[in-house]
């Protein structure tokens, strides 16, 4: 499982507002509260393009709130597929990181309903999967930002915080998706930063 993906969302948001200038957060607080209630239960569907590209370095907390939610959700949904699992074979969650250690360690089986549910959640086109994952996470980062790519640098390191943090509660390296993922999302940092997309990989942008 990506999740790399699950502990980055809330590690960048929280490196990023401790590296961003406090006035800012103070000044929108009462303004996001009201909104922030109001996003409670919504799920994030992907952005258009339009959306994407408008730069207005300011933080966008209503996609903010909606990408916390989303992830939260899921990441619920996770655990309690795990719990099932767990329970029928006689072993109880303790806390997050018992789950993560539990399932990096392998002594398991795996019923064929929660094997379809799995292997459907990382595939291709899976939620948990390579290009929605990392797709999730740019926008997370452009929210966050106001689209500003100057803070690119800046939610990189968050985003590497992240998955150090994933990588220690897991307890060893990464499955090779949450590699590949994490490749994934560097690539396209690196694209948002230097002004070109995913979008646009098959356009001619040199003179």
């Amino acid at each position: 499982m990506t999740m790399n993906a699950i502990n980055s969302v809330n590690s960048t948001t929280n490196s990023y507002q401790t590296g961003t200038a406090s006035k800012t957060a103070s000044t929108s607080t009462d303004k996001t509260t009201t909104s922030d209630k109001a996003e409670t239960g919504v799920v994030y569907e992907k952005s258009s393009q339009t959306d994407k590209d408008t730069v207005t370095k300011k933080t966008d907390y209503a996609m903010v709130a909606k990408l916390k939610a989303d992830a939260e959700q899921r990441t619920s949904q996770l655990r309690s597929l795990v719990e099932k699992m767990m329970t029928k074979q006689g072993t109880a969650i303790a806390n997050a990181d018992s789950m993560w250690s539990f399932l990096a360690d392998g002594n398991f089986t795996v019923d064929e309903e929660t094997q379809k549910q799995a292997q459907a959640d990382i595939a291709e086109d899976g939620y948990w999967g390579v290009e929605q994952t990392s797709d999730r996470i740019l926008d997370f980062a452009k929210a966050l930002s106001g689209n500003d790519p100057e803070k690119a640098d800046l939610l990189i390191d968050a985003f590497k915080k992240g998955f150090e943090d994933a990588t220690k509660s897991w307890g060893k390296d990464l499955p090779d998706i949450s590699q590949r993922t994490y490749d994934a999302v560097l690539e396209k940092f690196d694209k948002w930063k230097n002004g070109s997309t995913t979008e646009t990989a098959g356009t001619e942008t040199e003179n």
